[in-house]
């Protein structure tokens, strides 16, 4: 049994909470780190052994968000725990028995912190939410509430630093109590330490990270591109296995491929355009284009911007970014592209096998014309 220390209102009383089966070890807080399950003592268990529905059921177990991360999930064979998804406990899903990992690799998990922020432009500016016990509330700030607690929501949130907190007045209701001095060095979910109050302060939180990432594209609009492309194929899998006297397993597996453009080759001489542009958030702001031509700069219009490069030389060989720029909430964000190269070269020998079979072909069927016409013409001239 794993339990550990949450100060209630009275500083008289001290609330244990246990969790009595599953927890998270060697991670950054209670919702990540390596699976152990107790077992008359707390063991690993080894890699494989859970499946994303399992990690599910593990995250909400622990009252943390969504898994974000799950090392060694692609081995239903090997699997312990066949969830379905809807299990309150992990120990609550059909398993098989469970292997122990003493020296091997067990399983690795990260589940998003319960946080949120609601009201803004995206998911990183708005006003701060905490789910416990199953119940989303808004956070009370008073004025101990600085922007080092500002820090922690945002790392939480996996949106970069703190930039700016507004705290604020709000139609009254049920809210979650931290205490400040805990969040130095722990997440917000583990820092509440009053779960009756009510109130109207709550705090309105900016992040670095607010805005959208920019979408890089490049069209070729005068000559021959050819794509270069990396092919990554994820899956999903889950296994029942049922012991008795006799194996039965079965395997239901689910294949998502995903491409990764990694490069675009270009023919020599031709014209092309690189399109920034960026999911709608708010008006304004520019796009920087890094080339290794030089760098670039236009207003977004429509929440894009377009740079077009005639005649392609060595001079446009390399890494192409799009970078975001916009003033908003009295500061400067930034936001950066994926990174795109641009190759240089003659059409590649496939691309030229195929010209050359077009034209065979061509030939083929325009050379019996050829020859039938040809011996007409001789019998016309000996009449």
């Amino acid at each position: 049994m794993d339990c550990f220390e949450d100060p209630s209102q009275s500083s008289q009383s001290l609330e244990l909470k246990c969790s009595e089966s599953v927890r998270l070890v060697g991670g950054s807080g209670l919702c990540s780190g390596s699976l152990q399950i107790w077992n008359q003592s707390w063991t690993s268990v080894c890699e494989g052994a859970l499946d994303l529905r399992g990690a599910e059921v593990l995250c909400r177990e622990l009252d943390c968000g969504a898994p974000s991360f799950l090392q060694g999930a692609l081995s239903p064979l090997g699997q312990t725990f066949h969830c379905e998804g809807h299990e309150s406990a992990l120990m609550d899903c059909p398993r098989s028995r469970p292997k122990t990992c003493s020296s091997g690799p067990s399983v690795n998990i990260t589940c998003s912190e319960p946080v949120r922020l609601v009201g803004g432009s995206g998911r990183c500016d708005g006003i701060l939410e905490l789910r416990h016990r199953g119940d989303w509330r808004r956070v009370k700030s008073d004025s101990t509430w600085t922007l080092r607690h500002t820090a922690v929501a945002c790392r939480d949130l996996d949106c970069g630093s703190a930039v700016k907190q507004k705290r604020g007045d709000f139609p009254e209701s049920p809210v979650w109590e931290v205490l400040s001095y805990c969040l130095r060095s722990s997440s917000l979910r583990e820092c509440i330490w009053k779960e009756d109050s009510t109130s109207s302060k709550g705090v309105e939180l900016v992040c670095s990270d607010l805005l959208n990432r920019p979408i890089l594209s490049l069209v070729v609009t005068v000559g021959v591109s050819q794509v270069e492309a990396q092919v990554e194929a994820q899956v999903e899998a889950q296994a029942e296995v049922q012991v008795e006297n006799q194996v039965e397993v079965q395997v239901e597996a689910q294949v998502e491929v995903q491409v990764e453009v990694q490069a675009v080759r270009v023919q020599l001489g031709s014209q092309f355009l690189v399109q920034c542009s960026v999911k709608p958030q708010f008006p304004g702001g520019s796009f920087q284009l890094l080339s290794p031509s030089g760098n670039h700069t236009l207003p977004a219009v429509n929440h894009s911007a377009h740079f077009l490069f005639n005649h392609t030389g060595p001079a446009h060989k390399g890494n192409y970014t799009c970078v975001y720029h916009l003033q908003v909430f009295g500061h400067s964000f930034t936001s950066e592209s994926e990174r795109l190269e641009l190759r240089l070269g003659a059409l590649d020998s496939d691309l030229i096998i195929r010209v050359l079979m077009i034209l065979l072909l061509k030939l083929l069927y325009i050379l019996p014309l050829y020859c039938k016409v040809k011996r007409g013409s001789r019998r016309t001239d000996r009449l």
